[in-house]
């Protein structure tokens, strides 16, 4: 068990204005933000980061958005974040999702589903070094 997660907003709640409305909620759930960043991923940024699904059928659109706006980068910490947090954001359909999670209160589709969370401990730390250098986390 880790005490840190990552997450990124995706471009879709970032055109809609709602980082901040997440980001209180990541706070109000008991999160620390210990990196931070708004950036842009180029499009083979977008790959590098996904590489995982490169043989599904969706790489290509989920490239395609990831690299169509800003999105905020973070890394966050709190016993049992990884799992506290996949709770959180609620099912990747945010149909699916429960109520109260940011899924379902501003993701529109299953493409556009507002926010990733790492699915697993190996997995946050090597996304949140993937966007921030040792002496960028805190």
């Amino acid at each position: 068990m880790s005490n840190r997660t990552f997450t990124m907003i995706k471009p879709d709640a970032t055109k809609k204005n709602n980082t901040g409305a997440i980001l209180q909620m990541i706070n109000a759930a008991g999160f620390r933000i210990v990196a931070m960043k708004t950036t842009k991923l180029s499009a083979e940024k977008a790959g590098e980061f996904y590489a995982v699904h490169a043989a599904r059928p969706f790489y290509a659109e989920l490239v395609n958005f990831m690299s169509s706006g800003p999105i905020t980068a973070a890394i966050l910490e709190k016993e049992n974040a990884v799992e506290d947090f996949r709770k959180l954001i609620g099912a990747t359909n945010p149909a699916e999702a429960a109520e109260g999670t940011i899924r379902k209160l501003y993701a529109s589709s299953i493409g556009e589903n507002a926010i990733h969370g790492s699915d697993s401990n190996e997995n946050a730390v090597i996304e949140g070094d993937f966007f921030f250098s040792k002496l960028e986390q805190f």
